[in-house]
């Protein structure tokens, strides 16, 4: 467990701190910015007005990147973490602590529940809409990683698809997700119409809050 941590904590700092372009791309990517300018939150979004990632607080990170479906913050560092133990050939070792441990257990299930609530198409027209050319691969990088990770957290559980023990979920997903996608292109648009126009009509502002109450109550989370 001390090994995979170290591996998880590697590639989170690496891509979230070393990453050129990376807070350009978040913020042009996600709603984070608008949603500092919105009256949704108890605090502000940021501890200092220009700061980094680091003087974001916990849950406005995780909410923008919940409102886009990538739910980034959840899972990265866990594909890396498990492809790496497996590729120097401890996937015995790895599926004998998912089913032997329970933490070790109930923490790759809660992942997995957030890797089959992700989408990478949606967090994709993001970037087609809204990311600048140049800082694209940024997204493309993140995309290829979800995939990864879903692909290593089955080869840790041994399982062929996600949620395969809580069908109740899965349905719930399946059922919900026809319903959230119209309101992540809509979020797009107003998004894109936000920022052309920094006097946009009140009547665009609100309706990008209730794009973001949409998607937190069809998420079933805020992150």
């Amino acid at each position: 467990m001390e090994e995979l941590s170290a591996h998880a904590f590697a590639a989170y700092r690496g891509l979230v701190y070393k990453t050129p372009g990376f807070i350009e791309y978040f913020r042009a990517a996600t709603p984070e910015v608008e949603l500092g300018s919105v009256p949704i939150g108890s605090r502000p979004v940021r501890r200092t007005a220009d700061g980094g990632v680091d003087s974001l607080r916990a849950i406005p990170w995780v909410f923008a990147w919940t409102q886009t479906r990538l739910l980034l913050p959840s899972w990265l560092g866990t594909g890396e973490a498990l492809s790496t133990s497996i590729e120097a050939g401890e996937a015995d070792v790895i599926r004998e602590m998912y089913q032997s441990w329970p933490f070790f257990r109930s923490t790759l299930d809660l992942i997995a529940m957030v890797l089959a609530e992700s989408d990478a198409r949606i967090a994709a027209e993001y970037d087609r809409r809204l990311v600048p050319h140049e800082l694209q691969p940024v997204g493309t990088d993140l995309r290829h990683r979800l995939e990864m990770t879903i692909q290593s957290v089955l080869k840790a559980t041994g399982k062929e698809r996600l949620l395969t023990e809580n069908a109740v979920l899965r349905r719930s997903i399946e059922v919900r997700n026809p319903y959230v996608y119209p309101i992540n292109l809509v979020q797009i648009e107003l998004l894109r119409r936000l920022r052309e126009d920094s006097a946009a009509d009140q009547q665009i502002v609100n309706a990008f809050m209730v794009t973001v109450n949409g998607i937190a109550a069809g998420m079933r989370n805020t992150g």
